[in-house]
């Protein structure tokens, strides 16, 4: 009897480890809201020279279309948003050290950044585009075989470019740079023959200078955008997919599109 007792209590001494041990793993998980509740904010990790997601205007402020999403969401969530310029090609590092709460920039969902950090819902399409000087002879993107191209260093587009094997192979070269404007740089320079760029940035430069460029036909892949966020913050992720969805809901995306892109191309 006292042997039976005694398993019966160590049995129930186990099950009551297991459930505060289940309860304990819900409680980290579900705390990631309330700690951003708690801090008053969340901080937005981001390339502050990111047009027209994110850059500074000629006053130094921030601004953008992602800018203005999060300051929305944020006002919906009842908190405030910081936001801080980090380096680009170690931003994940940056979100999953905790001196960022979420990657909000444009940021593409890639199956490689899936094995490190979660996403929300997609909320814009993208392109990586190939652009090339208006009298280039390049017409396809067979014609870069040879050639030098320009990208920014740590973007999808240049996840992209490697992604595409037989292309990347027959490249002469591929430059990296800290920012997307250099490259452009480098391609009105000569020292490049074409720029693999977010389509979304891209017609933004090019914009500023009509003539200059054309982009090509082909591309180096369509991809979605969504906000990046640590796998463990799984209330503040689900928080924030319902406060997007209620901006898509109610127009207020469709909206800020508009004044940024001249048209809705928020994903539904």
């Amino acid at each position: 009897m006292k042997k039976k007792f005694t398993l019966l209590a160590l049995t129930i001494f186990i099950t009551t480890i297991l459930f505060a041990g289940c309860a304990n793993t819900k409680q980290a998980g579900d705390s990631s809201l309330a700690d951003i509740k708690s801090k008053g904010k969340f901080v937005v990790g981001l390339d502050d020279g990111f047009p027209p997601m994110g850059f500074r205007d000629e006053k130094n402020n921030l601004v953008g279309f992602d800018i203005d999403l999060a300051k929305e969401a944020a006002k919906r969530m009842g908190v405030a948003v910081e936001f801080k310029p980090v380096d680009w090609d170690g931003v994940i590092l940056s979100l999953n050290s905790k001196d960022i709460d979420v990657i909000w920039n444009g940021l593409t969902i890639t199956e490689e950044r899936k094995k490190q950090i979660a996403y929300t819902k997609p909320y814009l399409n993208n392109r990586q585009i190939i652009a090339v000087l208006a009298n280039s002879n390049i017409k396809t993107k067979a014609d870069l075989a040879g050639k030098t191209i320009a990208t920014q260093l740590g973007s999808s587009s240049e996840e992209a470019i490697a992604a595409d094997k037989e292309t990347a192979s027959k490249l002469k070269e591929i430059k990296t740079f800290d920012k997307f404007p250099t490259a452009l740089a480098e391609l009105k320079s000569g020292r490049a023959q074409a720029v693999v760029i977010d389509e979304l940035v891209g017609r933004y430069y090019m914009a500023k200078e009509p003539g200059v460029y054309v982009i090509l036909g082909d591309d180096f892949g369509k991809e979605t955008l969504g906000v990046g966020i640590r796998k463990t913050d799984t209330t503040f992720l689900n928080e924030l997919d319902k406060v997007l969805d209620e901006m898509k809901a109610d127009g207020t995306a469709d909206k800020i599109s508009k004044q940024w892109f001249g048209e809705s191309i928020i994903v539904k």
